[in-house]
């Protein structure tokens, strides 16, 4: 059979037309592949990592606040939050409750959020949670949830440092107090990663650091934490006991302006504030809370009677027990009769003041008074630091006002306030800056300064504020003495305005003292509030919250004793 007279079978075309459509399809598809990869690849590359690469941030830690002894403060632990896609998980309310079981949240609640929030795509369920519970969230792997890295700040000293170190908030950010003050300091640079996430939003690879994140810078706080924790103890056993209004105490050391304790009542738990409802105890009364510092004022009249050369320490003064000016009755506890300008202190007589007043005008106390620091803020920094009030010079001030002033009424303080101006008699009539920070040696040697008081006059100012805790010379508070420690200090017992004018019943106690008065080393203020009972005299109230403070404060800061007769018999074993 010749080749012209063959035929193909019948169904031989039909398979070679399925043939041609496989060779066209596969044409087809390498010409589509090849386009895609290399015509469209880098858009397709971009469509692709914008559902699974994200920028994610790279939490900062923010800085430490320790104590002059690096003793941790404030510090910043690793939590977590729980992160919710509204998106992903609006159309399935089972996880929504199982999710809001095991955050122990209202399942109504946390669904109605994410209907509000229906067009985002993050949503905080909950923050702040241990690492430990969050990765149990997780694990239970839910659409749309994931878990961001975060800190809290915590505070080990629980309410004994609260008003001087404040808080921060749930983004790490300082709201009250030295966090607040150096908030830009504290806080961290936050980074940026690139990442690889799943479609549940969970992390599955870390692809490059873009930017490292900068932790913040630590804070070396002033406070020596043992003096802190003594005084805010025995600050509070008397508060407790005296059923005051409020109290503060403040102690600071004479040579460099440290602030070495700042503690008030009442306090709160700065690592719990859920339950608080009034929020004044947020204050830091010793830097934000003035009044009238009442006879605590009298050195500083004294000082100006001695600077005027009108007056030596023994210049005798007719009291007599009361006097009238301007109409108004001027009078002490006690006829005191004829009284040395020391024994106006000792006694702390209103009278005695006055008439020094009256004599020298209300210019040389009011000069006094300003050089030490009333009238202006200390420079501490701290938010919300008030000034007080110093009357202003002026033509026609009342012989009742300048009585007044004499005797600490008619101007205001804050506690620091009046713990600065007692430095500078401590430090010989020299003013220095006061800080909250600690200061090396070397700026210490550099503080600026100046003499606000001359030396003279300061050293016999001192040694009269030591006969008012001298029993021997009938001193107003003897229970402001230490033992094996002699200590230079003042009373004072102010009344406290109301609604129609100075209550008759209601006293702020006040002592301020310094330690030890050979060699001064701290001074401490501490004021009482309000004190309910029988007894509301400084020398009674608060000067002997100011000796067991002082009796610590010695031991810790190993302060070698000057009192020798308290040593002697010591040594001797006698009683």
């Amino acid at each position: 059979m010749t080749r012209s007279q063959y035929k193909q079978p019948a169904g031989a075309w039909r398979l070679n037309l399925v043939y041609l459509v496989l060779f066209g399809c596969i044409v087809a598809i390498g010409w589509r592949v090849g386009f895609l990869h290399i015509v469209e690849r880098d858009f397709l590359q971009g469509q692709g990592d914008a559902r699974t690469i994200r920028i994610e941030p790279i939490i900062a830690n923010r800085g430490i606040i320790t104590d002059r002894n690096g003793e941790p403060l404030a510090v910043s632990t690793p939590v977590k939050a729980i992160v919710i896609n509204p998106k992903e998980i609006i159309g399935d309310p089972d996880a929504i409750q199982v999710l809001a079981d095991n955050l122990q949240l209202n399942a109504q609640v946390l669904a109605n959020r994410v209907s509000a929030n229906a067009h985002r795509e993050f949503l905080y369920a909950k923050r702040r949670l241990p690492p430990a519970k969050a990765d149990e969230i997780l694990a239970l792997g839910i659409a749309g949830v994931s878990a961001q890295q975060e800190y809290q700040r915590y505070y080990p000293q629980g309410e004994v440092a609260a008003h001087l170190l404040g808080f921060s908030n749930v983004d790490d950010v300082g709201q009250e107090g030295l966090e607040l003050a150096y908030d830009d300091w504290l806080r961290g640079e936050p980074g940026k990663r690139r990442v690889m996430k799943d479609r549940r939003g969970n992390i599955i690879e870390e692809l490059t650091i873009l930017k490292t994140a900068q932790p913040g810078k630590n804070l070396k706080l002033s406070i020596d934490f043992r003096i802190q924790n003594l005084a805010y103890r025995e600050l509070k056993s008397e508060f407790i006991a005296r059923r005051a209004a409020s109290a503060t105490a403040v102690v600071l050391d004479v040579t460099s302006g440290e602030v070495l304790a700042m503690v008030n009542q009442p306090s709160y738990n700065p690592n719990n504030k859920s339950n608080l409802t009034d929020f004044s105890v947020l204050r830091n009364r010793a830097i934000t809370d003035i009044f009238e510092p009442g006879s605590t004022i009298k050195a500083f009249t004294i000082a100006a009677a001695l600077e005027s050369g009108l007056y030596q320490s023994t210049t005798e003064v007719e009291t007599r027990g009361w006097m009238m000016v301007g109409g108004h009755e001027v009078k002490d506890s006690v006829n005191y009769g004829v009284l040395t300008v020391e024994k106006i202190i000792t006694k702390s007589s209103n009278v005695g003041a006055t008439k020094i007043a009256l004599r020298l005008g209300p210019e040389p106390i009011r000069e006094v008074l300003a050089a030490v620091g009333f009238g202006e803020v200390t420079g501490s920094g701290f938010p919300g630091e008030r000034g007080g009030f110093l009357p202003p010079i002026r033509s026609g001030w009342s012989s009742i006002e300048t009585a007044t002033l004499s005797f600490g009424y008619g101007l205001s303080s804050s506690a620091l306030q009046l713990a600065q101006a007692y430095s500078v008699l401590a430090s010989g009539g020299i003013r220095k800056p006061l800080t909250l920070l600690k200061l090396d040696a070397s700026d210490i040697e550099e503080l600026p300064s100046h003499r606000a008081i001359s030396q003279e006059v300061a050293d016999q100012v001192m040694a009269m504020l030591e006969t008012v805790v001298d029993p021997k010379k009938g001193g107003t508070a003897v229970e402001a003495n230490v033992p094996f420690y002699r200590v230079a200090g003042k009373t004072g017992t102010a009344r406290v305005v109301g609604k129609n004018g100075y209550e008759e019943d209601v006293h702020n106690s006040l002592f301020v003292g310094v330690a030890p008065a050979s060699k001064p080393k701290i001074v401490v203020v501490v004021v009482i509030n309000e004190p309910k009972g029988d007894e509301h005299y400084g020398g009674q109230v608060a000067a002997p919250v100011f000796s067991r403070i002082v009796s610590g404060a010695m031991r810790i800061l190993n302060v070698p004793p000057d009192k020798l007769a308290d040593a002697e018999l010591l040594s001797s074993g006698s009683p």
